[in-house]
């Protein structure tokens, strides 16, 4: 679980995938304090972190809801980013694992998630560890 005093290291990591996001930029004005409602753990949701040296390297979270398809909770899987410095290495992959037990010891029934749609090195990913094609298509209305 992320640590408040991590929020910085967090703040760098988002920028860091949304500067490889085609829909996303990076703007730390905004993600601090949505960072801020997740972290430490809350209804909101989670953020998970993989450290070497005290650091934090990689992160995803999950953002609760409720699904009336499922009958109970399911949850948004968002944000999976490893520093370029330590990609190759299998963060990625543990670090999705221990989320989806995570989401399963939880009572989450179903996790969702968005990729861009040429990143199909994550879409491989996602795919290897269970995830699935939807037949739904996403749509973004901001306010």
């Amino acid at each position: 679980m992320a640590r408040h005093d991590e929020l910085p290291q967090l703040v760098a990591l988002l920028g860091l995938l949304f500067s490889e996001e085609a829909e996303f930029t990076p703007d730390p004005a905004k993600q601090a304090p949505a960072l801020g409602m997740l972290v430490p753990e809350s209804t909101a949701g989670a953020v998970f972190v993989a450290r070497e040296g005290g650091h934090a390297v990689a992160m995803a979270s999950l953002i609760y809801t409720v699904s009336t398809a499922e009958g109970g909770r399911a949850a948004l899987f968002e944000d999976l980013i490893v520093h370029p410095a330590h990609r190759g290495r299998g963060v990625a992959t543990a670090l999705v694992r221990f989320v989806i037990e995570e989401a399963r010891r939880r009572g989450i029934l179903r996790l969702t998630l968005l990729t861009d749609m040429q990143n199909g090195h994550a879409q491989a990913l996602y795919r290897k560890l269970g995830f699935a094609d939807s037949s739904m298509k996403p749509m973004r209305l901001n306010l």
